[in-house]
């Protein structure tokens, strides 16, 4: 049982994929006869829907006001994405528990399946990641990268809202009786063998409600988390491509879930029952070069890191804003004291640059955190 009474009660954040995570989490200790609790808290990134994720003062936008609720005591635990979560922490407050990572890279959504190389010239990409902008950027210098926020649905939604529109509508107008055989025929001169109401009830509901939404910019592209597909259950409604995660480097711990806590019994008796190693010490490489190169969510920094038998392969690439101009390397991080050679290897890089190009990020902000 809880060392906190009958039931452990657990904080977490309102939108479809938080309560999605964090029913993973319940589900894995109720296996173990702990009785839990799912509390919703809203967060500052939840409150500001306006800003991009990096313009919302300092990292922890998502993560801060569920912590606070354990630190306080009125809560017990709180499920985060680990990507999302300061590395820097209160000493009374600790990751109790990192279950098994899910796709740690990012995927490229269109309406038609194409691949990154094969979007057209100038095609417009949707991202909220500086991260995903300058790799996408240097790598298509050419794109017209534009921001991107909401829940996962909704942004698939924005991708696929336009081309679903044109569609419903080329379908209604051709089944308009014509006043003669002059009547306008769609563009392309296209025979549907099912009719608009047939066609309209073998969508999905993500492509129903795509069919209903109002967008503003029209993407070519999105691109995201695979993770956030996969446990929105979106993978198998969308066509993508997965991106070679040695080019579009994903963020540091992404794919990751955390579960914070005071340190103490409960905490010892979460990372019993949910910690699995591995990904322990894939996310401490991670997390430990973001903090020592101090790159937060200010700045593109992609880090990948893979335990391969006694050695963690881990690469890192740090970016201008624009892609242009970069730092990148890989190494193979000894698992016997891979926190401290993953400092090393972040002081290494520092001294290759990084660290003027996090800087140059910081000073290209031009807009002052709405929030702290």
């Amino acid at each position: 049982m809880s060392t906190r009474g009958d039931t452990v009660r657990i904080a977490t954040r309102g939108s479809a994929l938080a309560r999605r995570q964090a029913a993973m989490i319940e589900e894995q200790l109720t296996q173990r006869r702990l009785s839990v609790e799912l509390v919703e808290v809203e967060t500052t990134g939840d409150q500001i829907q306006d800003e991009l994720i990096h313009r919302l003062g300092t990292t922890g936008a998502f993560v801060r006001s569920l912590d606070e609720k354990v630190l306080s005591g009125d809560l017990d635990a709180a499920v985060h994405s680990m990507k999302d979560m300061p590395t820097e922490q209160p000493d009374e407050l600790i990751v109790a528990g990192t279950p098994e990572r899910g796709p740690a890279g990012d995927v490229l959504v269109t309406p038609d399946g194409r691949a990154l190389a094969d979007l057209p010239e100038g095609a417009t990409v949707g991202t909220s990641s500086l991260r995903r902008r300058a790799q996408l950027l240097a790598e298509r210098p050419d794109l017209d990268v534009q921001p991107l926020r909401g829940n996962v649905d909704t942004r698939v939604q924005k991708l696929l809202a336009p081309s679903l529109q044109r569609e419903h509508e080329a379908r209604i107008e051709a089944e308009k009786p014509g006043e003669d055989e002059e009547a306008e025929q769609p563009d392309d001169d296209t025979e549907y063998e099912r009719g608009s109401e047939e066609w309209f009830d073998d969508l999905s509901e993500l492509e129903r409600q795509a069919l209903g939404r109002e967008v503003e910019t029209e993407y070519d592209a999105i691109c995201l988390a695979e993770a956030g597909l996969a446990r929105s259950d979106l993978l198998e409604l969308v066509e993508y491509e997965r991106l070679d995660p040695t080019t579009i480097v994903p963020a540091p711990a992404q794919g990751a879930i955390a579960v914070t806590a005071l340190d103490g019994d409960l905490a010892d008796q979460l990372h019993e029952i949910l910690d699995h190693p591995h990904t322990r010490v894939e996310t401490t490489v991670e997390r430990s070069i973001l903090a020592e190169l101090g790159g937060g969510c200010v700045a593109p920094v992609g880090i990948r890191a893979r335990l391969q038998g006694e050695y963690v392969n881990t690469t890192v690439r740090v970016l201008a804003q624009d892609g242009g101009d970069e730092v990148r390397a890989s190494r193979d991080i000894p698992i016997q004291r891979h926190a401290e050679a993953a400092r090393e290897f972040a002081r290494d890089l520092a001294d290759q640059g990084a660290t003027e190009l996090i800087e140059q990020a910081r000073r290209d902000e031009p807009d002052e955190p709405k929030r702290s």
